[in-house]
């Protein structure tokens, strides 16, 4: 894995606050550019954001990236003039007169209450002459001179509707990033390119793990064999602890009728990401956008008693839901997905011991995959919600107090609950040190409620049972892009599409090739022959482009002692004794080691 981490991550809050004040500054120092290099030019807004910052404008003329150096020879122009920030307060009257033909300043303005103090940043040069000013909160630098010319960069142009509006014109966004140093702007900028080699949409198009066809639909994913076998290997893996956990497996349709989600409510607060009903039999079905109705119509399939519970279900369950064409983004953000879905359903005095369980089972399948740095957002009571207090107290208290147990840093997410329970959100960092949302355990007060939701306690009552959603690896095409990424298609054996590649030195030894392989694949390995009329070393350095954990040379020798050469894609060789060469059976053990304690090393 790579030794290059995001810089400045979870920097101290100063030097993060220093950060942003010269990305903020950076970017005005950019509109002025901007503004003098096209005049006309309209400007929008101009924030600093993780790592950089952007500006928005309506240029008179179209703007590509080749025009990017130009400003930035303007920008470094500007800072040499040693100009000063200053802050002015203003009446609005003053601030409209000001914008006058600026329409997005005006509109911005006619946005803020009455009451609002308005505030312009001036930048005037060394003889106090002022020679560009916005409409900003602020803050920024004191002078143009705290910013070093060689330390920002910038870095590409989009498209991006006026204030996220579909309907409101099309803006040109530059976006650039800045730092302290230069050495800062180095770090950054490799990291960047380390991203970019390990971008899940490259990789899978170059291992040939899956596509995306807008022209048959977009947001839906096509795993194809390569990526299929991996998902495979996920999913058994799944299957095997979740029974080993007490879970049992479930299988639902994939439409319903739409009173379900009338009845659970989805419908009044989710309608906007679930597609149109289709009728069936004159009533309206809906494609469905979550599991848990059909869940819960199992659970009221006949009725319960405390004896039985708690009842932990999971489902491997492909859901679709409606995303704007303008967040899809390969298979981190799709509009169908298989969701590795669970529910719990408990007694209250079940639900601390049942919550720690599920952390725990969550944390043990995280490491398997290699993700050991790990934090937990804790999200509390919104101002709209549903639910006894005395519920929502009892059950973030399970949370706060199984992620104490089990050690997990942690922070308050306050009022970030759902409408129907308090929840505990897992982020893992990735080999590069970015953290992604992927676990989230869920307290339900709603769906037992409206669903009618029983059991029959040990006094003989009918009492509610509390309901745990639980998504553990969020989904499986939103974690299959996060895989790829933290090991660049590097995959551990485990779960490598191809775990072996045998290559004959010539085609003289094509059948012992097939023998070798045929061997290995009764073992269960995912083993291929590379026959084609290519040259050994091609087909080496074909079998190290595709990632393939072993690569088995086999030649005149091998063939007469039973052995394999195996060279390891990242130039090692493997053997027993200090030779370069195992025996087929050796190997085959080996091999069946690595899968089964599902080593992450060659």
């Amino acid at each position: 894995m790579s030794d290059i981490k995001e810089p400045h991550k979870n920097e101290p809050s100063e030097a993060a606050a220093r950060c942003a004040l010269i990305r903020h500054s950076v970017s005005h120092v950019m509109a002025q550019a901007v503004t003098r290099l096209f005049p006309g030019t309209n400007v929008a807004i101009g924030p600093s954001v993780e790592n950089g910052f952007y500006y928005d404008f309506l240029f008179p003329q179209p703007l590509t990236v080749e025009d990017l150096p130009r400003i930035e020879g303007e920008m470094k122009r500007i800072i040499e003039e040693k100009q000063d920030f200053v802050r002015i307060v203003v009446s609005r009257e003053e601030a409209n007169r000001r914008f006058d033909g600026e329409p997005f300043k005006r509109e911005l303005l006619a946005d803020l209450p009455e009451d609002a103090e308005i505030t312009i940043y001036e930048q005037r040069n060394a003889t106090g002459e002022l020679v560009w000013a916005d409409l900003c909160r602020g803050p920024h630098l004191a002078n143009t001179r705290e910013i070093n010319s060689a330390a920002f960069k910038l870095q590409s142009i989009a498209g991006a509707y006026w204030r996220g509006d579909e309907t409101r014109p099309m803006l040109t966004r530059i976006y650039g990033t800045a730092w302290e140093t230069p050495k800062e702007l180095k770090a950054y900028l490799a990291f960047l390119e380390e991203v970019e080699k390990r971008d899940h949409r490259r990789l899978g198009k170059d291992l040939d793990l899956y596509s995306i066809h807008e022209e048959a639909g977009a947001g839906l994913i096509y795993w194809h064999p390569k990526g299929g076998r991996m998902r495979v290997a996920i999913e058994d893996f799944w299957r095997t602890e979740h029974f080993r956990n007490g879970y049992e497996i479930l299988y639902t349709p994939h439409i319903g009728k739409s009173w379900l989600w009338e009845t659970s409510g989805h419908l009044g607060f989710y309608k906007a990401n679930m597609y149109s009903p289709m009728e069936i039999d004159q009533q309206d079905y809906i494609i469905k956008p979550m599991n848990c109705p059909f869940h819960i119509m199992i659970y009221k399939n006949k009725g319960r008693s405390y004896r039985d519970l708690p009842l932990r279900w999971a489902e491997l369950g492909t859901v679709y839901r409606y995303e704007r064409s303008g967040v899809l983004h390969g298979l981190l953000r799709v509009r169908g997905f298989t969701q590795d879905d669970a529910h719990i359903f408990c007694t209250p005095e079940q639900m601390e011991g049942e919550i720690l369980e599920v952390l725990r089972f969550s944390l043990k399948i995280w490491k398997v995959f290699g993700f050991k740095d790990i934090k937990a957002y804790l999200a509390t009571k919104p101002a709209e919600s549903v639910g006894e207090q005395s519920r929502w107290d009892a059950a973030l208290e399970s949370l706060r107090k199984a992620v104490t147990v089990e050690g997990i840093a942690y922070e308050m997410d306050e009022g970030g609950g759902a409408f129907y329970g308090p929840k505990i959100d897992l982020k893992i960092k990735d080999a590069l040190g970015r953290e992604w949302q992927m676990t989230t355990i869920q307290f339900d007060f709603n769906e037992p409620e409206r669903f009618d939701m029983t059991y029959v306690d040990s006094d003989g009552q009918h009492k509610r049972p509390y309901m745990v959603h639980r998504a553990l690896l969020g989904s499986l095409e939103r974690f299959f892009g996060v895989l790829i990424e933290h090991f660049g298609g590097a995959f551990p054996v485990w779960i490598a599409p191809e775990q072996a590649a045998v290559i004959p030195v010539g085609a003289s030894f094509n059948d012992y090739a097939k023998q070798v392989t045929a061997e290995l694949q009764r073992h269960d390995l995912r083993v291929t022959a590379e026959l084609d009329d290519n040259r050994m070393n091609a087909k080496i350095r074909s079998c190290q482009n595709r990632k393939i954990p072993y690569m088995l040379v086999v030649g005149q020798r091998e063939l007469e002692e039973g052995t394999v050469s195996i060279r390891l894609r990242d130039g090692r060789s493997l053997g027993t004794g200090g030779s370069a060469t195992m025996p087929v059976r050796d190997f085959a053990a080996y091999m069946e080691r690595k899968v089964a304690t599902r080593d992450l090393e060659l």
